[in-house]
């Protein structure tokens, strides 16, 4: 079975954990997902089965959006309540005060990822190292923040949301803020992803393939047996005959190719669209 389709991630359970259980539950065994969530957050997780899994790096995925909620005061090694340490009474700040913060992520921001994250030193997880309680020195990454709302103030208590680049970590747009405001320390206490670039949570619902590449359509216009049997397409028969990647619509399937250099292949062959 080809299936497409946004699923929603409860916290306290892992990407694959929750894979398996998708497995289970449509019966498939060939399936993956894009753009992990770690245990402590919930949300929107992409899910392919079947030959969709090889469409992954063809979706329109980015900007992605998040909520969080970031407890102002409370110092953790991994930025999240997963090893809270101390929590330091502080003193509550203006609404106007929290919202300038917020509102001083959006652009482009460069900053030090988390050392808990999947991100890797010498071939190992920064994460598996520092749980190891290994020394980790990450270096510097750039997000850009298309936008940033503060959407309630409890104090200390703190949620927002943001739209951010592909690559973001929230728990560090978190630790910013506090510093912002200047709190020596700042953890998310909440994490959900709201969306991946277009796709949002819909009850599983399957999704149309080709209304979710965000890779230009082509035509080819010749013989289209060429097309179904996986023969070498020339680029004169070609509607659009610029380099570039795109898709061929063909009827209940569809073709990716690639045009370089004067030349034609296909990134992937024919992927039926249900």
């Amino acid at each position: 079975m080809n299936r497409l389709f946004v699923s929603y991630k409860p916290a306290g359970i892992g990407s694959n954990l929750f894979l398996s259980k998708l497995k289970r539950k449509y019966n498939n065994k060939k399936c993956g997902f894009s753009g992990t969530l770690d245990p402590f957050a919930k949300g929107v997780l992409l899910i392919g089965f079947g030959t969709h899994t090889k469409l992954f790096r063809f979706l329109d995925k980015s900007p992605k959006t998040y909520r969080a909620t970031l407890w102002l005061g409370a110092k953790s090694d991994s930025l999240d309540t997963e090893m809270i340490e101390h929590v330091e009474i502080i003193q509550e700040f203006g609404h106007v005060e929290i919202e300038n913060a917020i509102k001083s992520l959006e652009g482009t921001l460069e900053y030090e990822p988390p050392i808990f994250s999947a991100k890797k030193i010498n071939g190992q997880r920064a994460y598996d190292l520092a749980r190891a309680g290994k020394e980790v020195h990450l270096n510097k990454i750039t997000s850009t923040i298309t936008q940033a709302k503060l959407l309630n103030y409890s104090h200390p208590f703190v949620t927002f949301e943001a739209t951010v680049s592909e690559g973001t970590y929230i728990r560090s747009l978190g630790r910013i803020v506090a510093k912002r405001l200047g709190v020596e320390h700042g953890s998310l206490s909440a994490l959900e992803r709201l969306s991946e670039g277009a796709f949002t949570y819909n009850n599983e619902e399957v999704l149309d393939i080709k209304k979710s590449l965000n890779i230009p359509k082509n035509s080819y216009l010749g013989d289209s047996e060429n097309v179904k049997y996986g023969r070498v397409l020339a680029l004169e028969d070609l509607e659009i005959q610029k380099d570039g990647c795109y898709w061929l619509d063909n009827g209940d399937n569809i073709s990716i190719i690639t045009i370089e250099d004067k030349h034609v292949k296909y990134e992937l062959g024919r992927i039926y669209t249900c």
